[in-house]
């Protein structure tokens, strides 16, 4: 089999294929030819799946996936703009957890629904460390409170506009103002020389976080922790990550104890039309 392989019986010659192919690799002569590659498509396909997911009549199947193979999409699911917003508006971001863990189904299910994140190229360059003991969260969030006192040290200006001796402080007392006691911790990474790689890892866990309030879960970005984890040689040694990675972002992942009861208002949206 080629790229692609199209049932002739089945083709309709509507060329939706064409239309939908981002790389422009699909093409018809006429309009009763059945759709071919053009040269050098194997090297120009991204994989993507578009061609095979806008032809209705189950024509092409690509080399790597087939028709049946991607389940139908179901328009009945789809919410409206009303719910698509009251969503938005319900999600928050969690900083208080129950202490209880979250069953590791139920974990992999939100990282497996935050693999459809989209990807320049369609890479798919996401990689996931899933933090699943409470005990190594707690460590990490440790970790980051050395990092602060360093930068207490030896960056002073730095820390003081970031407020560390107050979170350091809190510490102190028995506070969580790093990982705030969650019970997870979920980090995306990737290679560092690859240039779509932080920009998927960062949507990719926007996607996660959406995910989680879907769940039942609460989610908040770990944002003292992922600044760490860049900058600080201790964490680096904890987390070991693969040679060349980096972590682009951090979640914190566990069971709200609070329920809010309505919507906080937000600024206007600062918009310039051209």
């Amino acid at each position: 089999m080629s790229l692609f392989a199209i049932d002739q019986e089945k083709c309709k010659h509507d060329f939706y294929c064409v239309a939908a192919c981002p790389a422009r690799i699909i093409e018809a002569v006429d309009k009763d030819a059945v759709p071919q590659p053009i040269a050098g498509a194997e090297e120009l396909c991204i994989n993507c799946g578009h061609c095979v997911a806008v032809c209705p009549h189950e024509a092409l199947s690509l080399k790597t996936m087939k028709p049946e193979q991607c389940p139908p999409a179901r328009r009945d699911f789809l919410p409206g703009p009303e719910q698509v917003e009251h969503f938005f508006r319900y999600r928050r971001s969690t900083r208080n957890y129950k202490d209880e863990p979250v069953e590791r189904g139920k974990l992999s299910r939100l990282i497996d629904m935050a693999r459809y994140a989209p990807s320049g190229h369609n890479l798919q360059p996401v990689h996931w460390l899933v933090i699943e003991d409470s005990n190594e969260v707690k460590r990490l969030a440790g970790i980051v409170i050395d990092w602060m006192r360093w930068m207490i040290r030896e960056h002073p200006t730095i820390a003081a506009q970031w407020h560390f001796e107050r979170i350091v402080g809190a510490w102190g007392q028995g506070l969580d103002r790093v990982l705030r006691g969650a019970p997870h911790l979920v980090a995306a990474h990737g290679e560092a020389s690859l240039p779509p790689a932080q920009v998927a890892c960062i949507i990719a866990l926007s996607y996660l976080e959406l995910a989680a309030s879907a769940l039942g879960l609460g989610a908040c970005w770990a944002g003292y922790f992922t600044t760490c984890a860049n900058n600080y040689a201790p964490m680096k040694e904890a987390l070991a990550l693969p040679n060349g990675h980096t972590t682009f972002g951090g979640m914190m992942v566990g069971h709200p104890k609070l329920k809010y009861q309505r919507f906080p208002l937000r600024n206007e949206p600062r918009i310039t039309w051209r």
